[in-house]
């Protein structure tokens, strides 16, 4: 794997490249308010996991959030410095902990602004979206917070609409080099805006889309942990710097739904994981398909891999009640043993193949395929420690392969390629290229 050095927080960078999914990223200028009509829609409940007794105190992270917040940013934030080994703690700046993100994804936040005002956090880290930087801006718990945080020389970032909106109303961009997202980088001063995927500054980050998320959460995590502990991060989310491989196809056919908005199912059980799960939702949303979260388990609400709480919009057993276009199966290894059981899932699976309809399976999940025969002359790829043991016509290397009607990718960063090869193949590449420029990445050649 090739990750570049990432900066310290003394520094002030020139754009830095990352990871193939987060790094490089064309200036595209979108509408600062998104507005989707999502039907249905996932509630998610980010809680921290427990942390083991530990002689050295854990790294404090704050990630607030409010109405209209960019789902993606903070799912992934949250996820990343959790991986690296914070303690990162979700904090509401509205009324109730439950908050509508920007994309209609509801977040519970573990507690209300106002409890975190006494407490000292190594990394405060707003996420962006709007109205969601809005609503972090008007709440004076926060800019007290963010502005000790400044005062006392202790680490804070902000992505997309945040840097603007938020922090520049609070006086905290002063002679710092910064970046945000195209469509409020005017809003910036001119001498110290920089157009880049990452600006480290005198102790603050900035960072201007979800498509740089994963650069700017590897950033903060590298200058809270170091520099090992960010590259052993970004190993495991399964980032490189080349996209050479980003999809391959084999036995081309089209995608054909009819007329009909496309219906996409995507079944979730306790230990799927959550990056899979939230960026394969928010992607197609945004591309106007119809996409439905079914839970496996008896209830609607599951536990992801790393802490996230999903509230489905259905149980599997309803599902059963329609017909989908495409079904995908998050990864997880623990989510994806859960998914296995499920005989309703496994019979919609069948009648898929059986039919002709489309699949597709991220990082462990392959084996739910592997075990049902519906991997046979098929090639695919998956996490590397699954890919061996599953399928004989394995490409190994390809971020996504698509075979026919079967679709399968190597899960956590390499899902942002799989979602829009999804959308390119529904759609067609003008909607995925669209959809591409509003995260700020760069879609693939």
């Amino acid at each position: 794997m090739s990750l570049l050095l990432l900066p310290q927080p003394s520094t002030t960078l020139s754009p830095v490249t990352v990871s193939a999914v987060a790094a490089r990223t064309p200036f595209a200028t979108v509408k600062p308010q998104r507005q989707r009509e999502l039907t249905p829609k996932a509630t998610l409940s980010i809680s921290p996991p427990a942390t083991a007794p530990n002689a050295i105190p854990p790294k404090k992270v704050l990630v607030p959030i409010g109405l209209g917040t960019e789902e993606m940013e903070a799912v992934i934030m949250i996820h990343v410095l959790r991986r690296a080994g914070a303690e990162v703690t979700v904090a509401s700046v509205e009324p109730l902990l439950q908050v509508e993100a920007a994309g209609g994804t509801k977040l519970v936040a573990d507690t209300d602004i106002s409890a975190c005002s006494d407490k000292i956090f190594d990394l405060v880290a707003l996420p962006g979206g709007m109205p969601g930087s809005a609503r972090l801006r008007d709440c004076e718990v926060l800019r007290k917070i963010t502005s000790k945080q400044a005062e006392e020389n202790r680490l804070y970032g902000a992505i997309c609409a945040a840097p603007a909106v938020t922090l520049l109303p609070w006086g905290l961009l002063k002679k710092k080099k910064i970046t945000c997202h195209p469509a409020f980088f005017d809003s910036l001063p001119t001498f110290w805006a920089v157009k880049s995927n990452l600006q480290v500054s005198r102790g603050l980050t900035t960072s201007p889309g979800p498509g740089t998320t994963y650069q700017f959460a590897l950033s903060l995590a590298e200058q809270l942990f170091g520099e090992s502990v960010a590259r052993e991060v970004a190993e495991l989310l399964l980032i490189r710097t080349d996209d050479d491989n980003a999809t391959k196809e084999f036995n081309k056919v089209e995608w054909s739904v009819g007329h009909h908005t496309p219906s996409v199912l995507v079944p979730i059980a306790h230990g799927s994981e959550e990056i899979d799960v939230v960026t394969v939702v928010d992607i197609l949303r945004r591309a106007k398909a119809n996409v439905i979260v079914a839970s496996v388990e008896k209830s609607l609400e599951v536990l992801a891999s790393q802490g996230t709480k999903i509230v489905a919009d259905i149980l599997i057993r309803d599902a059963q009640e329609s017909t989908h276009d495409l079904i995908i199966l998050p990864g997880g290894t623990t989510g994806a043993q859960r998914l296995n059981k499920s005989r309703i899932l496994k019979k919609l699976l069948k009648e898929q193949n059986s039919t002709g309809r489309i699949y597709g399976a991220i990082c462990s999940s392959l084996a739910i395929l592997h075990k049902q025969g519906l991997l046979k002359d098929k090639r695919a790829t998956a996490h590397p420690s699954v890919l061996d043991k599953v399928n004989d016509e394995a490409i190994n290397g390809a971020k996504v392969v698509i075979d026919g009607n079967l679709i399968t990718s190597e899960g956590l960063a390499t899902v942002t390629y799989f979602a829009l090869a999804i959308v390119s193949k529904l759609f067609g590449n003008g909607r995925a290229r669209s959809v591409a420029k509003g995260l700020v990445f760069e879609y693939p050649k």
